[in-house]
């Protein structure tokens, strides 16, 4: 690390996001507690937890700062053809623990194992406050082969993971999430650190200032809490 971070006691607040490390990039703070109430804080500001066990809670904002405008959704030609073919079935909420487990299975690329039983309970705390969601990609025998997860505040969406055990099954996730978000009239989803996977939806970077304003215009926005459905099959996304 190339400066030093606050290690944050219980209750105490995150120092200013200006104040993050260039590198490694948007490290903020370390500690505290990973509870609902200090996670919805987070969000609000533009912080996330990322860390991996036995580490302490660390806290980041990057910068520059992914995100991925549902207008801008880009849907290549053979992902097009593959919704149309219609061979999966969508819901939504409906095994929002099997996903974030899904998500945490190790992975080629070694992300994924950074998801922890704190984690877990977190979000699924989340999840029953209404707040956190999941988009679940079903196979026959309604057998889980994608989706994704992440918290939903004002007209913003923050993406946290996703997971794949079929061809283009993330991406079908984000193509029902994107229907979904369209429909709520959110501004953005904060996809967080960008990708190869996430640039070829269409996701861009914006500067850590340029993000903060466009989240201060958007997070205390009333939201539809009825916008979380979507059609039983994929071949209407297309």
């Amino acid at each position: 690390m190339s400066g030093r971070i606050p290690l944050l006691g219980p209750g105490e607040d995150f120092p200013p996001t200006d104040r993050a490390l260039r590198d490694p990039n948007g490290l903020l703070a370390a500690g505290g507690e990973l509870s609902p109430a200090r996670l919805l804080d987070a969000y609000r500001r533009g912080i996330f937890p990322w860390y991996e066990a036995p580490q302490p809670v660390l806290w980041w904002s990057p910068d520059p700062r992914t995100v991925l405008f549902p207008a801008e959704l880009h849907i290549s030609r053979s992902l097009r053809k593959r919704l149309r073919q219609d061979r999966f079935a969508l819901a939504v909420d409906t095994r929002f623990n099997q996903v974030m487990r899904a998500c945490a299975e190790p992975r080629r690329d070694s992300l994924g194992t950074w998801i922890g039983k704190d984690m877990l309970r977190a979000y699924t705390a989340l999840h029953y406050r209404g707040v956190a969601h999941s988009v679940e990609v079903l196979g026959p025998g309604d057998t889980l082969l994608g989706g994704l997860y992440g918290i939903a505040l004002g007209k913003v969406f923050f993406g946290e993971s996703m997971f794949s055990r079929c061809t283009d099954a993330s991406k079908v996730a984000m193509v029902g999430l994107v229907a979904i978000l369209r429909r709520g009239g959110f501004h953005f989803i904060d996809c967080q650190v960008g990708n190869p996977h996430l640039h070829s939806l269409g996701a861009r970077e914006l500067d850590r200032l340029d993000f903060e304003a466009r989240l201060a215009q958007n997070i205390n926005s009333e939201t539809d809490p009825g916008i979380w459905s979507l059609p039983g099959t994929c071949g209407g996304l297309a």
